[in-house]
């Protein structure tokens, strides 16, 4: 089976989990696939591993105007030169300019999220929106990374429910990556990762952090992620958080395990999640998380993980005190967390993937 994967999300900012995604994904098809990739990125990036695996590079360039140009018509021949079974594109753009359905083959889609349709400032002018409802019209199969991602893709798209399927997403951290002679902290610390847009709710966090110290003094917040801006900054001098609060900025692999493991808890406060990475590489790593019980981070974490009402302003400060004063309530988490984080695999999502190919190819 011949398949076409269109890099345009490699162009998105945040988008590292979509190539992640994507990564996994090529490199486990059955070897007798034959998988296309396009891209704008560099040749020294990391490509998926698979035998028959063939990559359409033409790296983005200077004046970007000419840039564009030359890939309209570089990424549009590609998708004309072969004859592909399936389409399956890696966002709602396209690398060649054109639509979702232009493709002269079954195309497959990725939905990740709503939450250009639930926040609607991250899309004031509705273009992203409009263009990603093309595409899902288009699409002759839908993948949806969590059953509530599927739910609300049907109440806010006419789609049928039998174009649709949910293949969950899965982590690469594990206990392996975690970094044996780094000693555990003097002080006991949460820990936070992720981007931090504002229904991340990680101001709330700050709160909830800040009213724990009072009970809990001993306590610290390390961070991993993007660099504090200055409302962040303020937010932290006004709670009186800034020697509390640690950002790591970005770290490696076994760095990030590292933290995971060695935290008090993983907290995940964030309002919308189309799956939720981070909860499930904090299971593989060995320590518990808290999370608040919205959209698909139930479907993630069960019952291996305390979950809060993040519109109780109380819930997450308890939650955080009990802990500190009570470390040995994590152990049963732990445990049935690591048991959990094994539902989840990356060779799972591809063959529930591989199967929707097969039902579409002629």
């Amino acid at each position: 089976m011949r398949i076409l994967y269109d890099g345009g999300a490699s162009q998105e900012s945040g988008a590292g989990g979509i190539k992640r995604y994507f990564t996994n994904l090529i490199s486990r098809l059955p070897q007798d696939f034959e998988p296309h990739l396009t891209t704008c990125r560099r040749a020294d990036e990391t490509a998926p591993s698979h035998p028959r695996l063939r990559v359409h590079r033409l790296p983005r360039f200077r004046p970007q105007r000419v840039s564009l140009k030359l890939e309209k018509a570089f990424f549009s021949r590609v998708e004309g030169s072969c004859k592909f079974d399936i389409a399956h594109p890696s966002y709602y753009t396209l690398l060649s300019q054109r639509e979702v359905g232009q493709y002269q083959c079954p195309v497959v889609i990725t939905v990740w999220d709503m939450i250009h349709e639930i926040f609607p400032g991250f899309d004031p002018s509705g273009s992203f929106i409009a263009r990603k409802q093309r595409a899902i019209e288009a699409a002759d199969a839908i993948l949806c990374i969590s059953e509530n991602t599927k739910r609300d893709l049907l109440e806010r798209y006419k789609v049928d429910e039998a174009r649709v399927s949910v293949t969950y997403l899965a982590a690469d951290l594990m206990p392996g990556h975690v970094d044996g002679a780094k000693n555990s902290p003097a002080r006991p610390y949460f820990l936070y990762v992720g981007t931090r847009a504002s229904y991340k709710n990680f101001h709330g966090l700050l709160s909830a952090f800040a009213d724990a110290t009072t009970l809990a003094p001993e306590i610290m917040l390390n961070v991993v992620g993007p660099r504090f801006d200055s409302t962040e900054e303020q937010k932290l001098a006004d709670l009186g958080l800034r020697e509390r609060v640690k950002n790591f900025g970005a770290v490696s692999d076994t760095e990030l395990a590292t933290l995971y493991h060695h935290s008090v808890a993983l907290v995940y406060p964030s309002l919308y999640e189309g799956f939720g990475i981070p909860p499930l590489e904090a299971m593989q790593c060995g320590t518990l998380v808290v999370a608040a019980n919205r959209s698909s981070i139930p479907e993630v974490v069960g019952d291996a993980g305390i979950l809060f009402d993040p519109q109780q302003p109380d819930a997450l400060t308890d939650i955080l005190v009990h802990l500190a004063r009570n470390p040995d309530a994590r152990q049963s988490y732990i445990e049935r967390g690591y048991k959990r984080s094994k539902l989840f695999s990356w060779d799972k999502t591809a063959q529930q993937t591989v199967e929707v190919y097969q039902n579409l190819a002629p």
